[in-house]
């Protein structure tokens, strides 16, 4: 079965759609902003109805500009987003909580005596930042109707009746036995879930059902690829084999490493969770999380240091360091390796000197800082350094951040010139599960570099402003002023 395929990508701030040809590449996209509400203590919510819309007009505009029929879908979701509704009816009974939210930390806070156990038969640390605590605050504090599941099951029922979610969206929940990749009777006990109707767990790539949500005048569309973001980046990004690393950097930085078929629980702060499972084989990968990397730099915009994206090397490039400043961006607390949600982010060194330029640089090397504490994790977790870092996402444009990322990581960083990796990942699992002849290899899209960005600055610079970024995260934990 050769043709086209749709792969939609259902993130945080909008759903993109490519129709993918095999022969030809691209030849249709469509994009669809989705809204999530900022509310105060640290609440993110989205109305589901703008997720599933966003999905259909996305695939809608991309199959119109491509102009032909697809042979399959793929869907990649935002991973920990949840909310309840009406199986019977498909209607929502909540909002979706967003990944970011940080309500369900009285949750948290109830089950602290089991973080350990429950680290170990999931890979996961204790943290409102997963699936499993929403869950269980959504049944004690909005509606004991219907189900409670993440995003990607509510809409994969929308569009095709069927009621599953796959294995590697199930390992962000908190909820499955990482070792089995099934769901875990003693993790659900804990967390309050025992008599939840859950969706059943299934392979990354393979039939789910059909759909005619893109329009009446075509086929139905079999939908036969399903993953979370992060991890189809990762196999878009062709690291299907241990040693590799990538980092996505999107609304948040997400950098995942192979770890193949054995799970690591390593004790350096990352998460350990399925990366796919493929014709029942089950992959996996650590995982680690900075919240706010292009939600920061919308942070920047809205308080009028920069119009957008665009000028970070603009302005950064106008000044040629920080200037003394020191960002810890951690707008929405701080993730991997330091679990510390609570805290907020901090500017340090500021004077009167201080400019727009020297905020642009701080932020970025506040941002590659996080990612290099997150590769120096993995590193430690797999007992042999990175020896290059793939990226992808919206800020792997600023030449600015993707250099100072080489700089202070002190290893090659390797920019994907596919600009949209979660998606192309998603649609090579689509493709593999309408033909379970084909290779993953084959189903993949040829990886190479648009830019590569070799470290300008010498190691002993590198420590030194890596150690002037941990003196202010650790003043942070500490509580003091830095």
């Amino acid at each position: 079965m050769t043709g086209p395929v749709l792969a939609v990508d259902q993130g945080t701030s909008g759903t993109k759609a490519l129709v993918v040809c095999p022969e030809r590449g691209v030849i249709g996209t469509g994009f669809a902003a989705v809204r999530p509400r900022h509310l105060p203590g640290g609440l993110v919510e989205a109305d589901p109805a703008e997720l599933y819309d966003s999905v259909v007009e996305a695939g809608t505009r991309a199959l119109a500009q491509a102009g032909e029929p697809v042979v399959a879908l793929g869907l990649a979701n935002q991973g920990e987003t949840v909310l309840a509704w009406d199986p019977a009816t498909g209607r929502a009974l909540t909002d979706a909580l967003v990944w970011q939210d940080r309500r369900a930390e009285s949750v948290c806070a109830e089950l602290a005596e089991h973080a350990e156990e429950l680290r170990q038969l999931t890979g996961l640390p204790l943290d409102p930042y997963f699936a499993a605590p929403k869950m269980a605050w959504i049944r004690r504090h909005r509606t004991a109707e219907g189900v409670v599941t993440t995003s990607d099951a509510w809409l994969v029922h929308r569009l095709t009746g069927a009621y599953v979610t796959d294995a590697a969206t199930a390992g962000r929940t908190q909820l499955l036995d990482l070792d089995r990749a099934q769901w875990s009777p003693r993790a659900l006990e804990i967390h309050g879930l025992s008599d939840e109707r859950l969706p059943d767990v299934v392979d990354n790539a393979g039939f789910v059902g059909t759909t005619t949500a893109f329009g009446t005048g075509m086929p139905p569309i079999p939908l036969t690829g399903l993953v979370v973001d992060q991890q189809a980046a990762l196999l878009a990004q062709r690291i299907t084999t241990p040693g590799g690393a990538k980092c996505t950097y999107g609304t948040g930085a997400f950098l995942l490493a192979h770890t193949g078929d054995t799970p690591r629980r390593g004790t350096s702060g990352l998460v350990s969770c399925v990366a796919w499972r493929l014709g029942g084989h089950t992959s996996y990968c650590l995982d680690g999380q900075v919240y706010t990397a292009a939600s920061a730099v919308r942070w920047l915009t809205d308080l009028g240091v920069i119009r957008g994206a665009a000028d970070l090397d603009t302005v950064g490039g106008a000044v040629p360091d920080s200037g003394g400043v020191t960002f810890v961006p951690a707008l929405a607390g701080l993730a991997a390796p330091w679990w510390r949600g609570d805290l907020r982010g901090s500017l340090t060194g500021l004077g009167l000197d201080t400019g727009p330029g020297h905020l642009v640089r701080a932020l970025c090397e506040g941002l590659a800082a996080q990612v290099v504490s997150l590769a120096d994790a993995a590193a430690a977790d797999l007992g042999d350094a990175l020896d290059v870092l793939r990226v992808d996402g919206g800020l792997t444009r600023s030449a600015l951040l993707m250099q100072t990322q080489a700089d202070l990581l002190q290893r090659p960083v390797e920019v994907s010139a596919l600009p949209d990796a979660t998606a192309l990942g998603v649609g090579a699992l689509a493709r593999l599960g309408a033909e379970p002849g084909l290779s993953l290899a084959d189903a993949l899209p040829d990886w190479k570099p648009a830019a590569v960005y070799e470290p300008r600055v010498s190691p002993e610079e590198a420590a030194e402003r890596l150690g002037r970024f941990r003196a202010a995260v650790t003043a942070l934990l500490d509580g003091t002023p830095a």
